[in-house]
């Protein structure tokens, strides 16, 4: 009887290490899967000239080195605020509007457990919309992940709302009506400023001088609580695994 109930109590606390460290493991890699790339902010007014703001975090051990943003319809880019140690080319179509914005670096890179912000300003469409904002981004092993999915997918894009009801995500003025690089009005298309996009912004406009704050949002809140619940699950499979080997004496 002693026997069995030893062999009982073997077995069970086997099966309570390995189901411990199996949930720490599935909630690291959960905390490490929410950190997509994002651009922000997610809603903005119609005829805006937005400043918005590309987050590519790394969820790989291998650094980032490029990554491209497809332009959604919806939004004209203008101008780019440069980044020390990467370059930005353009493609644009037929009617000189720029349809993909490529940052890319021959240094380090964007290493695994860092990010890197890209500032941009677009002009948003004149009519409440949404606009899709596609991303790929290229590792170091040639590796691409495409952030092209709806919302739920493990690889979702960012989705901004372009609405007369909308406000701003951040104090200060993060939009207006806008002027191009020559400083004419907005009434004028994407094209003209498209010419010198490597130009930064004038110091004068209200969406050039918002600064690219990261305010709290639900991706960060979800992000906090999968690492919280990770470390609890970690310690929780360490405790499993310290009294299994104590009953085995």
């Amino acid at each position: 009887m002693n026997t069995a109930i030893q062999s009982m109590k073997s077995r069970f606390s086997r099966f309570a290490a390995s189901a411990g460290l199996i949930t720490a493991g599935a909630l690291l890699f959960a905390g490490m899967a929410s950190a997509h790339v994002t651009v922000k902010p997610s809603v903005s007014q119609p005829n805006a000239w937005e400043t918005y703001t590309l987050k590519v975090p790394v969820e790989k051990n291998i650094p980032t080195t490029k990554i491209a943003l497809k332009i959604p319809k919806e939004v004209a880019f203008k101008q780019y605020e440069p980044v020390p140690g990467w370059k930005v080319e353009t493609e644009k179509d037929s009617s000189g509007k720029v349809t993909t914005v490529t940052w890319t670096t021959e240094k380090a890179g964007i290493q695994a457990g860092q990010y890197q912000r890209f500032s941009f300003v677009a002009q948003n469409a004149d009519q409440n919309t949404e606009a899709a904002w596609n991303a790929f981004q290229y590792y170091n092993d040639g590796s691409i992940v495409e952030w092209t999915g709806d919302e739920g997918s493990s690889t979702p894009h960012s989705i901004t709302k372009i609405t007369a009801e909308a406000t701003s995500e951040a104090p200060g003025p993060a939009a207006d009506s806008g002027h191009d690089s020559a400083g004419t009005a907005a009434g004028h298309t994407g094209t003209d400023t498209a010419k010198d996009s490597s130009s930064p912004a004038p110091a004068s406009s209200p969406a050039t001088e918002a600064a690219p704050a990261a305010p709290a949002s639900a991706g960060s809140a979800a992000q906090t609580t999968a690492l919280i619940l990770s470390i609890i699950a970690v310690v929780l499979g360490v405790v499993a695994v310290g009294i299994a080997l104590k009953r085995r004496k």
